[in-house]
């Protein structure tokens, strides 16, 4: 036996990066919780107004948008965050959490070698995800037409959407395509099994369009097997330029059979290409800043200083929900006010038979009106506040919309009919709620993000 003395169980302290506080985390999630709540009661009250008049269709388009653009988005979210992991597990995420396509390839070399060697090959830059391009690729579905651009839905892999796309049109359809997501590795993260690699990417093939098993939102279906998609783009690059390598990770992963965010099937026998474009020239398109660093660390000083002045000058740039959420707040209260003065302009008769004086009636009326007015108005308020980067202006504003909310929906769930101006206030209304309790509207009210961006008042 030995003489030393027996091990003793020591748990040194743990250092915990900085996080927000508790309460502000409680409170976001108490926020975006009870959006979800409301989200479902609306489309509830909805689902009470399908009957079979020509209303029906109408109804019905509304219900399915609410649930499967809104509420069902929003349930995933919550439920994802608790049991799907946030580490590496080689499975990228839709933005509503769930998981989506494999990590099937990887390369080394910088964003531009990428970029001219996928030119080379053949492939199209996807176009990103805006305004403009979502209206482009509804119409070339609707229409048939060709659309060789467009955008690929965002994926999420070490927390960020995909720098960029790639992609090949079948025959001019809009619903095929072969498409590939890149996302930049962080700096000095290692695979599993300590390989070093620049860039991550998923490639899979789009064979038709439907709906979403998992949120019903019409969306692109890819095709089971996605090892041929992840061959087919590396022989496309090899056969392009004999200056690309090329080695494979067996077992990268287990072969497994499972489904993506949109709910098809997809099976892999988890090899791993490791594509090396860094003996072409960077000659493709020019790179955005977060893709112009040089890999393994080498880049120049003048490089990161332009790199970090243009994400300062980025980073001024609002997220599209907190410019929604200032322009519905406006749009509400040209719905709101209205509806709600002709109603009290309906009740004035009797108001005055109440108060037995028809200046007491008046008067009462246009205090009526007025607690109105100031009512939206103290809800533009905020939302401008909020446009400005104050987080508390965005709670106030999302409790203030949420009590009106709720006072609303309590008249109409399940007894009175509402009237089409009285869904319009109510959905509008939970349209600010949805895009001020957004991931980028509460990112971008932090105290060391939005404030920081606005000068001194």
């Amino acid at each position: 036996m030995s003489e030393t003395s027996p091990p003793e169980y020591r748990r040194d302290a743990v250092k915990i990066a900085a996080r927000p506080r508790p309460g502000a985390v409680a409170l976001e999630n108490i926020f975006f919780a009870f959006s979800t709540v409301l989200i479902f009661a609306f489309g509830i009250i909805v689902a009470e107004q399908i009957d079979w008049s020509w209303t029906l269709v109408v109804y019905a388009v509304a219900f399915w948008l609410i649930i499967a653009y809104l509420a069902l988005p929003r349930l995933h979210k919550i439920l994802t965050a608790i049991y799907v992991p946030g580490y590496f597990i080689g499975r990228t995420r839709t933005s509503d959490g769930l998981l989506g396509d494999p990590v099937n390839l990887a390369f080394n070399g910088s964003g531009a070698q990428i970029h001219a060697a996928m030119q080379d090959a053949g492939w199209t830059l996807a176009d990103p995800v805006n305004v403009r391009s979502s209206i482009a690729i509804i119409g070339s579905s609707l229409l048939g037409r060709s659309y060789d651009r467009a955008p690929v839905s965002p994926l999420v892999l070490f927390g960020a959407s995909q720098a960029f796309a790639y992609q090949k049109e079948v025959a001019g359809s809009p619903s095929k395509r072969h498409h590939i997501r890149f996302w930049r590795c962080p700096v000095g993260w290692l695979l599993p099994g300590g390989h070093r690699v620049d860039w991550l990417a998923a490639a899979t093939y789009d064979k038709s369009v439907g709906l979403s098993l998992f949120t019903l939102q019409v969306t692109h279906k890819i095709d089971a097997n996605i090892d041929v998609e992840r061959d087919f783009v590396s022989e496309s690059l090899l056969h392009s330029d004999s200056r690309i390598g090329l080695r494979r990770l067996e077992n990268f992963s287990t072969g497994y059979h499972s489904r993506n965010g949109g709910g098809d099937v997809v099976t892999t026998d988890g090899a791993l290409p490791i594509i090396d474009v860094g003996a072409l020239p960077a000659s493709g398109v020019a790179p955005a800043p977060s893709e112009k660093r040089r890999t393994r660390g080498t880049s120049n000083t003048a490089e990161v200083t332009a790199e970090v002045t243009e994400a300062v000058s980025r980073a001024g740039e609002r997220p599209f929900s907190i410019l929604a959420a200032l322009v519905l707040s406006i749009a509400s209260v040209a719905f709101s006010i209205q509806g709600q003065i002709q109603q009290l302009q309906s009740q004035h008769g009797e108001m005055a038979q109440e108060y037995g004086s028809q200046a007491e009636a008046d008067a009462t009326l246009w205090i009526a009106i007025a607690f109105v007015a100031l009512a939206h108005l103290l809800t533009i308020y905020l939302a401008w506040r909020t446009f400005k980067g104050r987080r508390l202006a965005r709670w106030l504003a999302i409790a203030f919309v949420m009590l009106s909310q709720v006072s609303q929906m309590a008249q109409y769930l399940g007894s009175v009919r509402p009237s089409v101006g009285a869904l319009a206030s109510m959905g509008i209304g939970l349209l600010i709620i949805y895009a001020l309790t957004s991931q980028t509207a509460r990112e971008w009210t932090t105290p060391t993000h939005g404030r920081a961006q606005e000068p001194t008042e």
